[in-house]
């Protein structure tokens, strides 16, 4: 399959990059070479392979959530010793903030 400059911009507006048009024009070879790659991969006889998602045997380690309720004096020492808060909510910083 090969790629134009103009389907490599069209990809590149789709991931919101800007490229020069010698970015365009190396990322359509580089691109083009990889499909190739993959391409080859169609012509392997894969009939009497099973799926294979993982091939570590590992699993995910997980424990089953139990809610513990608490008193409420313990619930009012905890609040009271948030520093900041506001009534009975507790503020945060930010996740996905330089807060």
């Amino acid at each position: 399959m090969q790629l134009t400059p103009l389907e490599v911009k069209k990809i590149a507006t789709l991931a919101r990059l800007s490229l020069s048009e010698e970015e365009t024009q190396s990322y359509a070879e580089q691109l083009t070479a990889i499909f190739g790659y993959v391409e080859m991969l169609n012509e392997v006889d894969t009939e009497g392979v099973e799926e294979t998602c993982q091939v570590t045997g590992l699993q995910d380690v997980v424990r089953e959530d139990i809610v513990v309720d608490c008193d409420e004096e313990t619930k009012k020492q905890l609040v009271e010793a948030f520093s900041d808060k506001k009534g009975q909510l507790l503020q945060v910083k930010g996740v996905f903030s330089a807060e």
